[in-house]
C-alpha cells in the first residue's frame, strides 16, 4: 500500500469500474442480481477482452495483445 491521500495506487481498477458503470452498469434497466452478474461476466470476458481496444496496449485488445506476447517470447 502506498501513502494515505496518494491517488495513483487505484488508478487502474478505478479507471475499469467507472467504464462498467458508465458503459453497461447506467444502460441496463432494473434487473435481479444473477442477471446483473450475467451482464457483467458477459461485459468482461467478451466486449472488454476481446474487442474493445486499449490505449495503452498501443490499440489492441488484451486477447490480441496476449498473443503477440507469447508469440514473441516463444
Amino acid at each position: 500500500m502506498s501513502r494515505r491521500e496518494n491517488c495513483w495506487d487505484n488508478a487502474v481498477a478505478e479507471s475499469f469500474f467507472k467504464i462498467i458503470k458508465s458503459e453497461l452498469i447506467y444502460h441496463l434497466p432494473e434487473l435481479t442480481i444473477d442477471h446483473i452478474r450475467v451482464e457483467i461476466f458477459e461485459f468482461i470476458e467478451i466486449w472488454y477482452n476481446k474487442i474493445r481496444k486499449h490505449s495503452f496496449l498501443k490499440s489492441l485488445t488484451p486477447e490480441q495483445f496476449g498473443k503477440t506476447k507469447s508469440k514473441i517470447a516463444a
